[in-house]
């Protein structure tokens, strides 16, 4: 017998959100993980909303939906909202019930001073690191280093000269800009979209982009982030906010770090072993004097094993590139560019410890 093509709702419905998602979704261990560290940050969220007045929106449902976004490859915060009015599992993950109310987009934009004063993602990033430590995840004596760019959002019509009317062709919105034989640089141009963004290109053979520089610290026994920050793009940005990372790693304990040949520098070599950390850096023997590390580094056994396992950074690279949205970001401003990055990488490493929790990287 044919069912009839009807629907008919009840007058009353009991049912929760927990009902919809299955027991074994692979988003219920990341939401434990996620709800473990923002516990840990209750008293810095007391001092963000400190001041009398009407009640905000839970920063803690903030971060869980900034984080959904990324997970979920949601290209818009105005959408995100969207997708918390009828999608089931985002509520659960969030913290909304069936009926409760969701909140503006522009709620986002207006939080993110407030998350960027108090340095929120940096403090839960910090946070998923002592939970991974806990579990036993984290290695203390062999890392790995790199870089990426990360495209502004703003575009070449919009570098214009710093001092004097723009260039021939780029006043206008519509007007095709001819740059041919006009001298360009960081030193003399800026964006007037993004002036923190800088015209740079990786290598002699890739075109020039206004972008950011991406880092960051993994260690090698699981791949995880251990430390991730944004930078302007320039070419010494990448020893050098390594060197930072570097330095911010707790303990005293001799270490190793692995990277490419763009950080086979004698600053950053000598920078290196100044903080006790051994460089097991690629050889660039096309530098000017020759590659800054010689046989004494390159000899041991563990030199070729850094050298293989380095490569495990650019997963990291590539799943924010592909899943997160660090390949052209919307935000300007190195501050805000940086708390993305940030964030991008705390969800990669959500999801990679969920993995390793289950048995699989």
């Amino acid at each position: 017998m044919r069912g009839p093509d009807t629907m008919q709702e009840r007058l009353f419905t009991m049912a929760r959100l927990e009902d919809f998602v299955p027991a074994d979704h692979p988003l219920r261990p990341i939401q434990q993980m996620v709800n473990e560290a923002l516990k840990r940050l209750n008293s810095l969220f007391n001092e963000m909303y400190a001041a009398q007045g009407r009640a905000s929106i839970a920063p803690e449902k903030l971060i869980r939906a900034l984080l959904l976004q990324v997970l979920y490859s949601v290209r818009s915060e105005r959408l995100l909202v969207e997708q918390l009015h009828y999608n089931l599992l985002f509520r659960w993950f969030v913290g909304l019930a069936i009926d409760d109310a969701v909140w503006d987009h522009s709620s986002f934009s207006k939080n993110r001073e407030r998350l960027l004063d108090h340095a929120v993602v940096e403090a839960l990033f910090a946070e998923v690191m002592a939970l991974a430590e806990k579990q036993g995840l984290l290695s203390d004596e062999h890392f790995s280093v790199d870089g990426t760019l990360i495209k502004a959002w703003a575009s070449h019509k919009s570098f214009q000269p710093k001092d004097g009317p723009p260039s021939d062709g780029g006043g206008g919105r519509n007007v095709e800009a001819d740059w041919r034989g006009t001298p360009r640089s960081n030193d003399t141009h800026e964006s007037a979209t993004d002036p923190d963004a800088r015209l740079y290109r990786k290598s002699d053979g890739s075109e020039a982009i206004l972008c950011y520089h991406g880092h960051v610290l993994i260690e090698n026994r699981n791949g995880l982030v251990v430390n991730a920050q944004a930078s302007l793009a320039s070419g010494v940005a990448e020893p050098a906010s390594a060197l930072a990372m570097l330095a911010e790693l707790p303990g005293t304990k001799q270490r190793t770090i692995g990277a490419d040949k763009a950080y086979d520098t004698t600053d950053f070599i000598d920078g290196a072993r100044a903080i006790g950390v051994t460089p097991h850096v690629a050889q660039n023997l096309k530098r000017r004097g020759g590659s800054a590390i010689d046989g004494r580094t390159t000899r041991h056994r563990s030199y070729a094993a850094s050298q293989c396992i380095r490569k495990r950074v650019e997963e990291a690279f590539g799943w924010a590139k592909t899943i997160g949205s660090i390949r052209q970001t919307v935000f300007r401003g190195l501050d805000r560019v940086n708390m993305q990055f940030m964030l991008t990488m705390t969800a990669n490493n959500l999801v990679r410890m969920r993995g390793l929790a289950g048995g699989t990287s």
